[in-house]
């Protein structure tokens, strides 16, 4: 695991960097709130969805920086999930569908989410949270 990601550090897509503890925590704590929020029925399906996605976004980043890695790009930090949280191609494929969803409303200014979609990126992010929140502290057991 630890070579493939320092391969995408050797690549440019990965930079090696101490994990730090209070980052950890820090992203963990802007996910959850942002995921509560997602799960609200009285708010837009778009803004649900980016509330989503970014929550997901931030428990990746988190997986990552406690393995002592950052990515500037996102869709490589969603990629990285299945080495450093083992998670199956089947939620980060979720993941990366939500991403082209994200950038077309972010550049192009269009959006269209289905309920659906928004129900699996939730999923996702429900799960992500659970196998974050499940790392020990940061530099106990990285590798």
């Amino acid at each position: 695991m630890i070579s493939q990601l320092e391969n995408l550090v050797k690549t440019g897509n990965l930079k090696s960097e101490p994990a730090n503890q209070s980052e950890f925590n820090g992203m963990i704590h802007s996910a959850r709130a942002r995921l509560i929020d997602a799960e609200n029925n009285t708010l837009s399906i778009e803004s649900r969805f980016d509330l989503a996605y970014n929550a997901s976004h931030a428990l990746a980043l988190a997986a990552l920086r406690w393995h002592g890695y950052r990515s500037d790009n996102r869709y490589i930090v969603f990629q990285c999930l299945q080495l450093t949280l083992d998670i199956k191609p089947e939620v980060w494929r979720v993941l990366a569908q939500c991403h082209q969803k994200r950038n077309v409303a972010e550049y192009e200014g269009y959006m269209e989410v289905s309920d659906q979609l928004l129900k699996e990126l939730i999923d996702a992010a429900i799960f992500l949270q659970t196998k974050v929140k499940a790392m020990p502290p940061v530099g106990s057991a990285q590798g």
